[in-house]
């Protein structure tokens, strides 16, 4: 048996810099990783799906040429070229987390499955590991719902679609969220026919309902078909392809035809083979684990950080829960992840930027609200740009005149929506960016006509 200062299972965007940073420290840590170092994030998550969409992003833009002056013919399309600029970048990436974990003195890589065999105790590749300083990094994979028929046809998942040979003739995306919106556009561009099915009435179901419509109709002015309301209740393989029945809430039924399927229906945690049962974690119905606000599980000693613990699934949380953690148990601080303020971007084009509550989530909650609200097509700098879709919103505690929240669903959304948050973080009142003075012609300039519309409602 190995005695560790720490062991950390899983080398996500959490997992590796809390073992290098203990490692600094002169901790001796053992990391355990069964696949490629660097986890969702950098091999199948944020780099390399960002990476393809901006290929995509340079397609739609010599589509589009023409509306510009600009005649650059008709795009050609290499799959195998996206692929490679994909994967060059991603493992530029993932050789600098391996550059950084294996030539560190005090961490100890073990490539392997690791499972715990007790509440301090993790068995990997035939050794036994024991530490009082445990840590859970293991996030999720695809979720795979019992569909009749799934199992009897080649589906793609976020795993494998980024590798795909050549464009989809005709791609049908289960599911109307992040990644069944992502991928359908970046394939709609690429040119693939997308059709995407949502069981839920809207697409994007936590936003508010015009958020919902106003990025659907951009998607669908791109030639992207949405079926909502919809459930598959059968999968069938084809000759050419695959055939999806579903059945609308009113009783109608439709059967599609695609040359691709792509689940995207959510992630699963990876718990169901850690051996949690033989620590003593718990989790919930869903397989996430429990924790309290400090990150820390049922089992004193052993945290979780990341996808897995569930809550938002952002590389970017993941990251603060390293920096959580490293404060309490380094710098003897006290902080907690209650009520942390969570960012997120979808990034579709428009991309969509949201910090805080929704008005309808503040709504739920009682506020009396203030409400403001600008379609890009108002904002100069977004007409010179030509691209005019989507829209600003911001929602205010009439109480305090303090943000709860925004919206910002335009280009640079995710980018805009944080200069928001700055005012969020600073506490301070909505007013303060009233009769601010904004660079003309700017993106941000928009927020002048946001406040300007600012209103009871």
């Amino acid at each position: 048996m190995k005695t560790f200062d720490a062991i950390v299972i899983g080398s996500g965007q959490g997992g590796v810099p809390l073992a290098t940073n203990f490692a600094k420290l002169g901790w001796r840590v053992a990391l355990i990783e069964e696949g490629q170092l660097g986890g969702s994030c950098i091999n199948y998550g944020c780099t390399p799906t960002k990476t393809m969409i901006a290929s995509a992003r340079i397609a739609e833009a010599v589509r589009r040429g023409p509306q510009f002056g600009v005649h650059a013919g008709e795009a050609k399309i290499d799959m195998a070229e996206i692929v490679a600029r994909k994967n060059e970048i991603s493992g530029a990436f993932r050789s600098g987390i391996e550059h950084r974990v294996k030539n560190n003195p005090n961490i100890a890589l073990y490539r392997g499955r690791g499972r715990f065999t007790g509440p301090h105790t993790v068995a990997v590749n035939g050794e036994t590991l024991t530490s009082d300083k445990i840590f859970i990094n293991t996030g999720t994979r695809p979720r795979i719902l019992p569909i009749p028929g799934l199992d009897q046809v080649p589906y793609l998942t976020n795993r494998n679609i980024m590798d795909l040979d050549r464009v989809p003739s005709s791609l049908i995306a289960l599911g109307g969220n992040y990644l069944g919106l992502e991928f359908g556009q970046l394939f709609q561009r690429l040119g693939s026919e997308v059709t995407v099915v949502e069981l839920g009435d809207q697409i994007v179901p936590r936003e508010d309902a015009e958020v919902s419509q106003s990025l659907k109709e951009a998607l669908e002015e791109e030639g992207m078909n949405f079926r909502l309301g919809a459930r598959t209740t059968k999968i069938a393989k084809t000759q050419d392809g695959v055939e999806v029945t579903i059945e609308k809430k009113d009783g109608t039924g439709e059967t599609l035809q695609g040359s691709h399927l792509l689940v995207a229906i959510g992630q699963t945690p990876n718990t169901d083979d850690l051996g949690l049962d033989k620590a003593g974690v718990e989790t919930d119905q869903a397989g996430f684990i429990r924790h309290n606000g400090k990150l820390e599980t049922n089992v004193p000693g052993v945290w979780v950080l990341g996808d897995v613990k569930g809550g938002p699934a952002f590389t970017h949380v993941a990251y603060d829960d390293y920096l959580v953690l490293t404060d309490n148990l380094v710098n003897g601080k006290n902080r907690t992840i209650d009520n942390r303020m969570v960012p997120y971007a979808l990034y579709t084009d428009p991309e969509l930027g949201r910090i805080g509550l929704s008005e309808r989530e503040a709504r739920a909650k009682g506020y009396r609200l203030k409400i403001g609200s600008v379609p890009m097509a108002h904002v100069a700098r977004a007409i010179e740009r030509g691209e005019t879709k989507g829209l600003m919103k911001i929602v205010v505690n009439a109480d305090n005149d303090r943000i709860l929240g925004a919206t910002i669903l335009g280009p640079e959304g995710g980018e805009l929506v944080q200069i928001l948050m700055a005012l969020m973080m600073a506490d301070a009142p909505w007013t303060l960016f009233k009769d601010a003075m904004f660079i003309h012609p700017t993106l941000a300039e928009g927020f002048f006509s946001l406040m300007a519309d600012v209103k009871a409602a």
